[in-house]
């Protein structure tokens, strides 16, 4: 049987590749006529990233290995039967509810326009500087890449903006790297060889954590030449597209105090953007974000069948853990909704399973390579515990397991 009920999945990330490894092993294959169902993801990016050793990654390849950290997409996905599979090259230019197609932009420049079944919303969500998220390939990443280091080798003065995870761990890799560390007893480096600086508009770093471990942060950071500077809401950037357009132009960053910072390299940290271009305005929230039950994860407003996940949904803050724990919900309604429209009574298909969004204070933030700050579920955590779970590899140990499906391998 031709596969003509399509699951397509937009997206080629945490969100979007994991749902498609769930539904393929604990979904089709229990569904009535299997065979005519696809699962086909879309992505700008033909490699899955390890998007949070950005920080470690911009600075050399020698940090990471290469092949651990991009992860081919469509080979990761040659377990599975040819027919209940497709990947495509390409990005989503246009969402279509009501019609139920999505227009795709794809890789070698031709347009393709699918029709769904069931839609997937993973698009995730991009950040100001092209050096810290797979904004678009891995060859757009790589020359930016390329472009910042060449910079980097002859900057004296870097300014990073935003005093959140992101611009934290880039002065802390950047000033390590560049600077080295103090001693034991140094409460700051002395002299360092290139002045780094974050620009905070708060008045704490790292806004999700509480204000000791914000505290701690700094510390760590001094240890590396990195100076903070809060309260100071940058409002302006000089060139236009310094530090965005252009990660190796020289800036200078100016304040809502007036005062200015001249900077060899500025990197803006300011957090995200959704990537919610081609969805209609009526499905978005306030925030850009696409408007998702934040018990079910179905866009309600879509229509039947549709659904988001991850940084481009509403449902919960922005986390990895979080979109890890929405998958299973997620596939378990995409399961039940494709049942029962296969005819099977609702009795016989048990009830939605419900997200509840985990508010704990969860978040770890390594600063160079052997310290950090951070909490787990509520509790506070040393600096070593820091370093051992994320700061090592930056959680490069964990994706091989998730782009390969084997973190799915059992119903959950």
């Amino acid at each position: 049987m031709a596969a003509s009920k399509k699951i397509v999945i937009l997206g080629g990330s945490y969100g979007g590749v994991s749902a498609a490894h769930y539904l393929l092993k604990h979904a089709i294959p229990y569904l009535p006529e299997k065979a005519s169902y696809q699962v086909v993801i879309v992505s700008t990016a033909s490699h899955a990233f390890c998007r949070p050793a950005c920080p470690r990654a911009m600075i050399s390849d020698e940090m990471f290995t290469q092949e651990k950290l991009f992860v081919s997409i469509p080979k990761s996905f040659e377990q599975y039967a040819k027919e209940s599979f497709r990947f495509v090259h390409g990005t989503a230019t246009e969402l279509d509810h009501t019609s139920r197609t999505v227009t795709i932009s794809l890789a070698d420049g031709d347009t393709e326009r699918l029709d769904f079944y069931a839609l997937v919303i993973a698009t995730g969500a991009s950040t100001a500087s092209p050096l810290l998220s797979l904004n678009g390939d891995v060859d757009f990443l790589r020359k930016n890449w390329t472009e910042f280091r060449k910079a980097l080798a002859t900057a004296k003065t870097i300014v990073v903006g935003g005093g959140g995870p992101a611009g934290v761990e880039c002065a802390g890799e950047l000033g390590e790297y560049l600077n080295g560390r103090a001693g034991w007893f140094s409460s700051k480096l002395a002299n360092p060889k290139v002045s780094v600086t974050i620009v905070n508009a708060g008045s704490k770093l790292l806004p999700a954590l509480r204000p000791s471990l914000a505290n701690k942060a700094e510390q760590y950071l001094a240890k590396v030449g990195v100076t903070v500077v809060k309260n100071a809401r940058i409002t302006s950037v000089s060139p236009q597209g310094a530090g965005t357009d252009s990660v190796a132009s020289k800036a200078t960053v100016t304040l809502e105090n007036g005062k200015t910072l001249d900077a060899d390299i500025y990197i803006p940290a300011t957090g995200t953007k959704p990537n919610t271009g081609f969805v209609n305005e009526e499905l978005l929230g306030s925030d850009g974000r696409v408007d998702t039950n934040a018990s079910t994860l179905r866009v309600d407003k879509a229509g039947p069948r549709v659904y988001a996940v991850g940084d481009v949904a509403s449902y919960a803050r922005p986390a990895v853990h979080l979109i890890l724990n929405a998958i299973p919900v997620l596939c378990a309604n995409i399961k039940r909704d494709l049942l029962l429209d296969s005819g099977k009574e609702k009795g016989s298909t048990g009830e939605d399973r419900t997200f509840e969004e985990d508010t704990r204070e969860t978040q770890m933030v390594p600063i160079g390579k052997s310290k950090g700050v951070g909490a787990a579920m509520g509790y506070q955590l040393p600096s070593f515990m820091v370093w051992l779970i994320k700061g090592r590899d930056y959680w490069l140990w964990t994706v091989g397991r998730l782009w390969s499906g084997k973190q799915w391998a059992k119903e959950s």
